[in-house]
């Protein structure tokens, strides 16, 4: 007994004497996805990844088409055409879908690749500002929006950083 009333008066004397190391600390959140989104530059760097997709989309839906067009011409012939050039032309065809699923698939990939470097560009110059902004206003520690469960509306530094950003970055270039 005297054990657990000793480990009880020493538990208490530290919680007593103890400080709170996070009393002083400034924290604040922001929104990283609202700033790539609604910032000026984050917009223009959307918009191409759009006009990527949509270029990638365009070019299969053309090729579905072209190869429909094929598949119908050549069962319009295949009682004129020989056994042997319907096959071969059948071949011919099989051989363009595997040469545009190659393309496709390499255009994916390339797309993917232009959105991991934009991802990254913003991600930088993003963080460069937020550095600066965190030294200038004395903050200890800035928190992601998105892995919050609750905070107080007035920690949101969101557009304050947006309007920075848009100040300094209206245009990103992706190399």
């Amino acid at each position: 007994i005297l054990m657990i009333l000793i480990r009880y008066i020493v538990l208490v004397f530290l919680l007593l004497f103890s400080t709170n190391s996070f009393g002083g600390e400034k924290i604040v959140f922001i929104d990283i996805n609202y700033i790539f989104v609604n910032s000026n530059a984050g917009k223009d760097l959307n918009n191409e990844i759009k006009l990527k997709n949509e270029k990638l989309n365009y070019e299969i839906d053309e090729f579905k088409k072209n190869i429909e067009n094929q598949k119908e011409k050549l069962l319009s012939q295949k009682n004129v055409l020989s056994v042997e050039e319907y096959n071969n032309k059948i071949l011919i065809i099989e051989e363009n879908i595997k040469e545009m699923n190659i393309a496709v698939n390499k255009n994916k990939i390339e797309l993917n690749k232009f959105k991991l470097k934009v991802e990254k560009t913003f991600s930088q110059k993003l963080n460069s500002l937020i550095e600066t902004y965190s030294v200038d206003k004395s903050i200890d520690i800035i928190l992601n929006k998105s892995n919050l469960l609750m905070a107080k509306k007035n920690l949101d530094i969101t557009n304050d950083i947006l309007n920075l950003f848009n100040k300094n970055f209206d245009k990103i270039d992706i190399k």
